[in-house]
């Protein structure tokens, strides 16, 4: 089974659209979001449109559990809270329900997917380091769990003596004796340093997780933003990749 795993769309439909061109050359059996499909662009139904057009499994995140009115917007920065009243304003009912509606795991097979941490996924925690790893392990049910949510793409590996450590490799083939955290990055707002949108792709036969980077239309996104009178520097953070 070859499963595209994505993260942290937030409305930006160039982007989306960019990965979904390489994703339908790739074989793929399953589609499956880590969540924060809206939320700092505009482009709010036209990505939850892409993403039914694929069936993508999608769990929820953050910004989409905020938009729909279940998340604080008190845990938010100011821009943050800016971009989700905007989405607050021109998400349709269908799409607020769809939002409202995600939950915040899903199983299947050997994995997890996650938006932040498996402690208390309800609040969203980040996974940054080897500590903030080492808790979700301890909840770690699978062999692995896919999150999101930090946008920049990266592994922790829970090896069979109880360490913990970190690899950025493009490409990795799972140890049966490993258990693993894979970061897929964003699709929609990498903050790695690269502006290329960011995905996974997982094959489970080959017990192979793989990282994409793929260029899209950077300028047409930002200035939407900028357009819609959300702050410059949503817009101006996609150009450099942070």
């Amino acid at each position: 089974m070859r499963y595209a795993i994505i993260s942290d769309i937030h409305s930006n439909f160039e982007a989306f659209e960019a990965a979904l061109v390489v994703l339908k050359s790739e074989g793929i059996d399953k589609y499956l979001c880590i969540g924060d499909i809206v939320g700092y662009g505009v482009d709010i139904d036209r990505c939850i449109e892409l993403l039914h057009s694929l069936d993508f499994i999608s769990v929820a995140g953050n910004h989409d559990w905020a938009s729909a009115g279940k998340f604080a917007l008190e845990n938010f920065n100011t821009m943050a809270k800016e971009a989700i009243l905007y989405t607050r304003e021109k998400i349709n009912e269908e799409d607020l329900d769809f939002l409202s509606g995600l939950k915040l795991t899903f199983e299947e097979d050997n994995f997890i997917l996650v938006h932040g941490s498996l402690v208390d996924p309800e609040n969203f925690n980040y996974i940054i380091d080897g500590y903030s790893a080492q808790e979700s392990f301890l909840q770690l049910k699978k062999q692995i769990c896919f999150i999101g949510h930090s946008h920049v793409n990266e592994i922790y590996i829970l090896l069979p003596d109880g360490r913990v450590i970190h690899s950025s490799d493009k490409q990795i083939i799972l140890n049966n004796k490993n258990n693993y955290i894979v970061n897929v990055g964003s699709i929609g707002q990498p903050r790695d340093g690269n502006p290329l949108s960011c995905f996974c792709i997982y094959d489970s036969s080959k017990r192979q997780v793989s990282f994409v980077r793929e260029k899209y239309d950077v300028k047409a996104t930002r200035d939407k933003i900028i357009k819609a009178g959300l702050p410059l520097f949503l817009g101006d953070r996609l150009v450099n990749g942070q």
